[in-house]
């Protein structure tokens, strides 16, 4: 079973959805059409985290349990031995010198505390804020750049994955949680911005995002300072897409399912296929990139990706797990409907983060295969890249469906032997 949560109006307002899930199957229960979001609070606050929790029991007056004292979801070294991340480890060494920027939405006020109680579980030293981003080492901060948020749950416990997986994947980079005053466009933005011009930072991370529009063209600009990757989660409802995801400027990250793990091991691993609820499609506003009109490989459903898209940009670019059935471990401990603790988290919130440290380990290694589109569409999916063959995250047909090469469900693919 899994509980998906998705943040509203910015304000603490959470919709819940009990939802049985088979991995990588389809949800057997929608939200209600109650649970509809009015069109005005949309327009103000567009944005929503992109997590999904696991379901481990149910307590006594009947509501889901989702949290533990000890972790339930998979740790890092489970992760590791599946893609064969050599960062992915506490004394990798990987992403030295380099700066992470997450941005989230809202005050997490128990992100380092809760950071290094992640780092105490799984052998990871634990971080200190720094004093200077100019210090040797790793370290931990917080920038508020339009001001002290409020608190809000859903994204304390969003901002707590995202920096406890970025830092697992590239343990001795910076890590600096932007977090925006509200989830409004123009307050992560800003939160991006400072991130390019103050932060310089080398990745920066987003996990959330909202439905696309006509002007999102204009926000594109937002993700092209120099020297700085971008990721972003590509949703967990299933065929379609978001923003800024469908951006041309941003790795978009779909979502997967985790075979024959279970619990808090991969021992019993065999093979990844789709998350029947992970994003992707085609954008409706983007052109198709160049990286994406000169790709050679094989295209699942196409000649092309051009072909396939017929001239617009798809999505996603590549893939990392996603179903909280085979969900990662997350500590948390901002109560929500009086629960914190160990969570088991899914949705391509997992992905972005993770890839975001990836690319932080490639940066430092030295590596050049996916470090950015260009590099990833130019050759690199064919040494690090596991091509997802089988799967679908809806009913139209190839657009839904995974296959051989580029596809509109996984992209080209997740993580392996790397940096």
């Amino acid at each position: 079973m899994s509980w998906k949560r998705l943040g509203v109006l910015g304000i603490g307002v959470t919709f819940a959805v009990a939802m049985a899930v088979s991995a990588g199957g389809a949800a057997a229960l929608a939200a209600p059409a109650a649970h509809a979001v009015p069109a005005a609070a949309a327009a103000k606050s567009p944005n929503h985290p992109t997590f999904v929790v696991h379901r481990i029991g149910t307590r006594s007056n009947g509501t889901p349990l989702v949290t533990s004292k000890s972790p339930t979801g998979l740790p890092p070294s489970a992760i590791q031995s599946v893609y064969n991340l050599s960062g992915l480890s506490p004394t990798s060494g990987a992403g030295a010198g380099q700066i992470i920027a997450i941005i989230d939405a809202y005050n997490d006020a128990n992100a380092l505390s809760d950071l290094n109680v992640f780092n105490a579980e799984y052998g990871y030293a634990s971080l200190s804020t720094c004093t200077s981003l100019s210090q040797s080492g790793p370290c931990f901060e917080v920038a508020e750049p339009s001001g002290k948020p409020s608190n809000n749950s859903d994204w304390a416990l969003e901002e707590s994955l995202d920096i406890e997986w970025a830092h697992a994947e590239a343990p001795a980079a910076k890590i600096v949680l932007v977090e925006a005053k509200t989830s409004s466009n123009a307050n992560l933005y800003a939160a991006v911005d400072y991130a390019n011009t103050t932060l310089d930072a080398n990745v920066v991370s987003m996990s959330w995002g909202g439905s696309e529009t006509s002007s999102e063209t204009s926000s594109d600009s937002n993700f092209t300072h120099a020297g700085t990757l971008y990721t972003a989660s590509a949703g967990d409802s299933g065929h379609g897409v978001i923003y800024p995801s469908a951006s041309p400027d941003v790795i978009a990250v779909g979502g997967t399912t985790l075979n024959g793990c279970s619990g808090t091991s991969c021992a019993g691993f065999t093979s990844e296929t789709t998350w029947s609820d992970g994003g992707g499609g085609i954008s409706k506003y983007e052109s198709i990139p160049a990286y994406q009109s000169s790709y050679t490989g094989p295209v699942y459903g196409a000649s092309t990706i051009s072909a396939l898209t017929g001239g617009k940009r798809g999505v996603p670019d590549v893939s990392f797990v996603g179903n909280p059935n085979t969900g990662v471990s997350v500590y948390d401990s901002t109560a929500y409907d009086g629960q914190s603790g160990w969570w088991t988290i899914g949705g391509t919130s997992v992905g972005a983060p993770n890839w975001a440290g990836i690319l932080a380990a490639g940066n430092a290694a030295g590596s050049t295969a996916l470090q950015g589109n260009t590099a990833i569409y130019g050759g690199g999916y064919k040494t690090n890249l596991r091509d997802i063959t089988s799967g679908t995250n809806g009913s139209c047909g190839t657009d839904c469906t995974a296959g051989t090469g580029y596809d509109l469900v996984t992209g080209l693919g997740s993580p392996i032997n790397y940096p």
